[in-house]
């Protein structure tokens, strides 16, 4: 399963914040990276795996609208 970050980047890490409160903006500016940094950190920061990760994103970002 790949992670599908779409649209604009500064309200995916508006929304990844809100959702996520222990991520920083520190944390966020790594969204400029590659989707395996991003996972990483995501993983490194809340303590999840990959797969949880992914699938957890996935559902949440696309029962919003960005």
């Amino acid at each position: 399963m790949d992670l599908q970050l779409k649209g604009n980047k500064n309200i995916i890490k508006g929304k990844l914040k809100e959702k996520y409160g222990e991520l920083t903006d520190d944390d966020l500016m790594i969204l400029d990276g590659e989707e395996d940094q991003i996972m990483g950190k995501l993983q490194q920061k809340l303590g999840k795996s990959k797969d949880e990760l992914e699938k957890e994103l996935n559902d949440w970002i696309s029962s919003k609208t960005l």
